[in-house]
């Protein structure tokens, strides 16, 4: 049986909450046992007992993370704690049409988890929202070879990505860019 894992949900408007709930719903019918918790409150004592962990989050104003996520944030960057038995993996919602921050609160959990010696798995999911492809459709699979990967393959040494983990863009992305 898959390990458990939970997804962390940093959301304004309600957008990554229904992504995460999507995904939720995808990898539990693949038989993993999955937790949702909004950031409302929580610290970075969610991290203590380290295990696998998939952030969701939008990006809010000029780059932040949403208010509901500031709290973890400030907790992880005051209290700095070693979190080298977590291995995450981040689906960041943002708009390319926004420039220099798009997606960026998923940057910025994505540079904090690993500077705290986190292990990513895979690459970062960037949703664009003006792609016209819709977030709780395209994450779901995204999370599912993301999972299968972490059950398939582990993830690396500390700072090392796993190369197995599913790829960052959408395919309108990748259509994009050839």
């Amino acid at each position: 049986m898959p390990s458990p894992l939970t997804i962390l949900v940093a959301t304004m408007t309600g957008t990554a909450e229904m992504v995460a709930q999507e995904v939720q719903q995808v990898l539990e019918a693949a038989g993993h046992e999955v937790e949702l918790r909004m950031m409302d409150g929580l610290d970075a004592g969610i991290f203590s007992t380290g295990g696998r962990f998939l952030v969701c989050t939008s990006t809010y104003g000029f780059g932040n993370v949403p208010d509901n996520a500031q709290e973890l944030i400030d907790s992880l960057e005051s209290t700095r704690p070693d979190l080298s038995a977590v291995v995450y993996g981040v689906i960041a919602l943002g708009d390319r049409t926004y420039g220099d921050t798009f997606c960026h609160g998923g940057a910025r959990f994505d540079a904090l988890l690993s500077s705290l010696g986190a292990r990513r798995s895979g690459e970062v999911l960037q949703h664009d929202a003006s792609s016209g492809d819709l977030p709780e459709e395209v994450a779901p699979a995204w999370a599912l070879a993301w999972a299968r990967a972490i059950d398939e393959h582990g993830a690396g040494p500390a700072g090392q990505r796993d190369a197995e983990g599913p790829q960052q863009h959408t395919q309108s992305d990748r259509a994009r860019s050839e």
